[in-house]
């Protein structure tokens, strides 16, 4: 059953996805509200631009699933919250999932729910939280017959990369996005590599479950619009994007731009020129 709620996910032509990340409150750090401290302005400038799926919280979904109509972008609910993203790092970490997930994700008719898992270095019990709640969540999510996205994470060491700073190694991604497939689940959303040509070995692992690749940090129009051409031609499945879309000076026509390349094969430089015109 859970295709059918992966039908409202991917687009119906070219069966790839762009989902946009707008849950980044969640975290307790003030550097990611940047974009979106007006969340109900950013879901709407967003939501217009019609991506395919938004990822919010339970606490801020409303401000999609109120929007009237039958073609708003669809909902992935993020089910847990953590807080690993400091410079900073706290005494103690923490990967916890919200109670009833599933419920709460039904309740707001979400069509997919998104966990992390996380490796962190010399933070192994963050990691044994993380699957904790994977292996909880996957049995609900399949007696109710809605999708579970993984979200696997390598970190940097804090000490040398504090601030969410991921590690783009392949021979790290790789093998826990096979844990994240082996672990149930339905779609993987992962982090570039550092090299981008060589992302098919993370594809590849993943066997038939789609691949959505994260955005990561800032970049510039054309970084971004020329890596995400050179990771669908990859076999990537689509892409969720958050920083690269919210604190973009025109949210919408990056929006635009981005859905062309991934759902019509836009080139990079036609795409270039809907933001920059």
């Amino acid at each position: 059953m859970t295709s059918f709620r992966l039908n409202r996910f991917f687009h119906p032509g070219s069966r790839r996805c762009f989902d946009v990340a707008l849950d980044h409150g969640f975290f307790n750090e003030a550097s990611f509200l940047t974009g979106i401290a007006n969340i109900a302005h950013a879901v709407d400038t967003v939501a217009s631009a019609g991506p395919d799926a938004i990822q919010l919280t339970a606490g801020q979904a409303h401000h999609l699933q109120g929007r009237p109509g039958r073609f708003k972008p669809s909902l992935v609910l993020r089910v847990d919250v953590a807080n690993v993203y400091g410079r900073e790092l706290p005494r103690r970490l923490y990967s916890q999932m919200i109670d009833e997930p599933v419920e709460q994700a039904l309740r707001l008719d979400a069509v997919c729910v998104c966990v992390n898992l996380f490796q962190i270095p010399d933070q192994p019990e963050v990691g044994e939280q993380c699957i904790r709640n994977i292996l909880r969540l996957k049995p609900e999510c399949e007696r109710h017959g809605l999708p579970m996205m993984v979200e696997p994470l390598v970190f940097q060491p804090n000490a040398t990369a504090g601030g969410y700073m991921v590690d783009g190694d392949e021979n790290k991604i790789a093998p826990l996005v096979r844990q994240a497939v082996e672990l149930g689940a339905d779609v993987i959303k992962a982090d570039p590599t550092n090299v981008v040509s060589v992302y098919h070995q993370v594809i590849g692992v993943a066997g038939d479950v789609p691949v959505l690749v994260r955005g990561g940090g800032k970049v510039g129009d054309r970084e971004i619009l020329q890596r995400t051409h050179d990771l669908l031609a990859q076999g990537a499945s689509g892409i969720v994007y958050g920083r690269n879309i919210i604190q973009h000076a025109r949210p919408a026509a990056i929006t635009k731009a981005l859905m062309a390349i991934v759902h019509e094969g836009l080139s990079v430089e036609a795409a270039l020129a809907m933001v920059t015109t």
